[in-house]
Protein backbone atom coordinates (compact mmCIF):
# COMPACT_ATOMS: atom_id res chain seq x y z
CA UNK A 1 0.00 0.00 0.00
CA UNK A 2 1.38 3.32 -0.88
CA UNK A 3 -0.68 6.51 0.22
CA UNK A 4 -0.34 10.28 -0.97
CA UNK A 5 -0.76 12.80 1.76
CA UNK A 6 -0.87 16.73 1.63
CA UNK A 7 0.59 17.51 4.84
CA UNK A 8 -0.45 21.08 6.00
CA UNK A 9 2.07 23.73 7.72
CA UNK A 10 2.64 22.55 11.22
CA UNK A 11 2.17 18.79 10.98
CA UNK A 12 5.25 16.83 11.64
CA UNK A 13 6.72 13.41 9.57
CA UNK A 14 5.33 11.58 12.63
CA UNK A 15 2.42 10.37 14.05
CA UNK A 16 3.17 11.38 17.06
CA UNK A 17 2.47 15.36 18.02
CA UNK A 18 4.89 16.99 19.57
CA UNK A 19 4.58 20.59 21.56
CA UNK A 20 3.11 23.05 19.37
CA UNK A 21 3.21 20.57 16.53
CA UNK A 22 0.65 18.44 15.44
CA UNK A 23 1.20 14.55 14.49
CA UNK A 24 -0.05 12.48 11.06
CA UNK A 25 -2.23 10.39 13.43
CA UNK A 26 -4.49 13.64 13.44
CA UNK A 27 -5.41 13.18 9.70
CA UNK A 28 -4.47 9.60 8.89
CA UNK A 29 -5.73 6.46 10.71
CA UNK A 30 -4.31 3.38 9.28
CA UNK A 31 -2.42 0.79 11.08
CA UNK A 32 1.25 -0.48 9.70
CA UNK A 33 2.10 2.82 7.77
CA UNK A 34 5.47 4.30 7.79
CA UNK A 35 6.64 7.87 6.34
CA UNK A 36 8.91 7.26 3.51
CA UNK A 37 10.99 10.10 4.10
CA UNK A 38 10.29 13.71 6.00
CA UNK A 39 9.14 16.67 5.23
CA UNK A 40 9.65 19.14 8.04
CA UNK A 41 6.73 20.86 9.96
CA UNK A 42 7.04 24.27 8.84
CA UNK A 43 6.96 22.78 4.51
CA UNK A 44 4.09 21.95 3.10
CA UNK A 45 3.01 19.27 0.53
CA UNK A 46 3.36 15.62 -0.42
CA UNK A 47 4.24 13.23 1.85
CA UNK A 48 4.29 9.51 0.80
CA UNK A 49 3.48 6.93 3.58
CA UNK A 50 3.50 2.89 2.83
CA UNK A 51 3.08 0.01 4.50
CA UNK A 52 6.62 -1.91 2.45
CA UNK A 53 10.02 -1.38 4.15
CA UNK A 54 11.21 -1.97 0.31
CA UNK A 55 9.35 0.62 -0.88
CA UNK A 56 9.93 2.77 2.15
CA UNK A 57 13.71 2.37 1.37
CA UNK A 58 13.41 2.93 -2.13
CA UNK A 59 11.35 6.36 -1.52
CA UNK A 60 13.64 7.38 1.50
CA UNK A 61 17.19 6.54 0.94
CA UNK A 62 19.28 8.94 -0.89
CA UNK A 63 21.09 6.34 -2.74
CA UNK A 64 18.49 5.70 -5.20
CA UNK A 65 18.32 9.79 -5.89
CA UNK A 66 14.49 9.98 -6.52
CA UNK A 67 14.25 13.39 -7.95
CA UNK A 68 11.67 15.58 -5.10
CA UNK A 69 10.19 18.93 -6.57
CA UNK A 70 9.58 21.86 -4.57
CA UNK A 71 7.72 25.18 -5.03
CA UNK A 72 9.53 27.58 -3.00
CA UNK A 73 7.90 31.43 -1.89
CA UNK A 74 11.66 33.15 -1.53
CA UNK A 75 12.06 36.71 -0.16
CA UNK A 76 13.41 38.62 -3.32
CA UNK A 77 13.69 38.16 -7.11
CA UNK A 78 16.21 35.56 -8.69
CA UNK A 79 18.36 36.79 -10.45
CA UNK A 80 20.15 34.19 -13.38
CA UNK A 81 23.51 33.87 -11.27
CA UNK A 82 21.41 32.68 -8.18
CA UNK A 83 19.49 30.24 -10.45
CA UNK A 84 22.67 28.87 -12.10
CA UNK A 85 24.59 28.28 -8.87
CA UNK A 86 21.65 26.23 -7.73
CA UNK A 87 22.16 24.68 -10.82
CA UNK A 88 25.78 24.06 -10.47
CA UNK A 89 25.55 22.92 -7.09
CA UNK A 90 25.89 24.97 -3.56
CA UNK A 91 28.21 24.98 -1.35
CA UNK A 92 26.60 24.48 2.05
CA UNK A 93 28.24 23.66 5.81
CA UNK A 94 27.88 20.10 5.19
CA UNK A 95 29.31 20.83 1.67
CA UNK A 96 28.56 21.29 -1.85
CA UNK A 97 24.99 19.95 -3.20
CA UNK A 98 24.38 18.08 -6.25
CA UNK A 99 23.32 20.42 -8.93
CA UNK A 100 19.70 20.98 -9.18
CA UNK A 101 16.84 21.77 -11.29
CA UNK A 102 16.33 25.43 -11.08
CA UNK A 103 13.39 27.85 -12.83
CA UNK A 104 11.30 31.47 -11.70
CA UNK A 105 8.00 30.24 -11.69
CA UNK A 106 4.65 32.14 -11.61
CA UNK A 107 2.48 31.61 -8.33
CA UNK A 108 1.64 27.55 -8.22
CA UNK A 109 -1.69 27.43 -9.52
CA UNK A 110 -4.78 27.15 -6.91
CA UNK A 111 -2.65 27.44 -3.89
CA UNK A 112 -4.10 27.16 -1.29
CA UNK A 113 -4.00 29.82 2.08
CA UNK A 114 -1.14 29.21 4.55
CA UNK A 115 -1.81 29.11 8.36
CA UNK A 116 -0.39 31.24 9.48
CA UNK A 117 0.34 33.39 6.68
CA UNK A 118 3.80 33.96 5.17
CA UNK A 119 5.58 37.42 6.48
CA UNK A 120 5.11 40.21 4.21
CA UNK A 121 7.70 43.11 3.92
CA UNK A 122 6.41 45.89 2.06
CA UNK A 123 9.92 46.92 0.12
CA UNK A 124 11.03 43.81 -0.65
CA UNK A 125 9.00 41.59 -3.17
CA UNK A 126 8.48 38.07 -3.22
CA UNK A 127 8.66 35.57 -5.80
CA UNK A 128 8.71 31.42 -6.44
CA UNK A 129 10.80 29.09 -7.88
CA UNK A 130 10.79 25.54 -8.67
CA UNK A 131 13.67 23.47 -7.51
CA UNK A 132 13.90 20.09 -8.01
CA UNK A 133 16.75 18.04 -6.10
CA UNK A 134 17.72 14.27 -5.92
CA UNK A 135 19.50 14.17 -2.64
CA UNK A 136 17.54 15.11 0.86
CA UNK A 137 19.63 17.18 3.58
CA UNK A 138 18.58 18.75 6.79
CA UNK A 139 16.36 21.53 5.95
CA UNK A 140 18.23 21.18 2.08
CA UNK A 141 16.32 23.71 0.18
CA UNK A 142 15.88 26.04 2.56
CA UNK A 143 20.08 26.34 3.02
CA UNK A 144 19.98 26.82 -0.50
CA UNK A 145 18.15 29.49 -1.40
CA UNK A 146 19.86 31.27 1.80
CA UNK A 147 22.80 30.61 -0.11
CA UNK A 148 22.48 32.44 -3.38
CA UNK A 149 20.26 35.57 -1.38
CA UNK A 150 16.58 34.58 -1.58
CA UNK A 151 15.54 33.14 1.95
CA UNK A 152 13.21 30.79 1.72
CA UNK A 153 9.04 32.24 3.07
CA UNK A 154 7.26 29.04 2.17
CA UNK A 155 8.22 25.60 0.77
CA UNK A 156 5.94 23.35 -0.64
CA UNK A 157 6.70 19.50 -1.93
CA UNK A 158 4.99 19.00 -5.32
CA UNK A 159 6.15 16.03 -6.43
CA UNK A 160 8.32 13.16 -5.09
CA UNK A 161 9.47 10.54 -8.50
CA UNK A 162 6.17 10.15 -10.17
CA UNK A 163 3.80 10.63 -7.37
CA UNK A 164 2.25 14.69 -6.80
CA UNK A 165 -0.05 16.48 -5.06
CA UNK A 166 -2.39 16.78 -8.19
CA UNK A 167 -5.78 17.21 -6.65
CA UNK A 168 -4.91 15.99 -2.58
CA UNK A 169 -6.16 19.42 -0.35
CA UNK A 170 -3.81 20.11 2.75
CA UNK A 171 -4.59 17.26 5.27
CA UNK A 172 -6.22 14.80 2.95
CA UNK A 173 -4.49 11.60 1.42
CA UNK A 174 -4.90 8.77 -0.84
CA UNK A 175 -3.97 5.47 -1.70
CA UNK A 176 -1.94 5.12 -5.06
CA UNK A 177 -3.63 2.47 -7.17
Amino acid sequence: MLIRFHKPYGVLSQFTPEGRWQGLRDFIDLPSVYVAGRLDADSEGLLLLTDDGQQQAQIADPRFKMAKTYWVQVDGLPTEAALAALRQGVPLNDGITLPAQARAMDEPPALWPRTPPIRVRQNLPTAWLELVIREGRNRQVRRMTAAVGLPTLRLIRAAIGPYSLDDLTPGTWREVV
